[in-house]
């Protein structure tokens, strides 16, 4: 799985990982994350992440 970073604030969103503060647990793809997921250190949503 590939990690994403988020174009805004650099936070690497790591599939092996998750985000369990915020309901993704480790092992989720990124394409896998619910829609409404934003990054949890700026708040943007998910279209402004890109494959690292």
């Amino acid at each position: 799985m590939e990690k994403y970073v988020c174009t805004v604030c650099g936070y690497v969103y790591d599939p092996e990982q998750g985000d369990s503060d915020n309901g993704v647990a480790p092992g989720t793809a990124f394409e896998n994350i619910h829609e409404d997921w934003v990054c949890p250190l700026c708040g943007v949503g998910k279209d402004m992440f890109e494959k690292e």
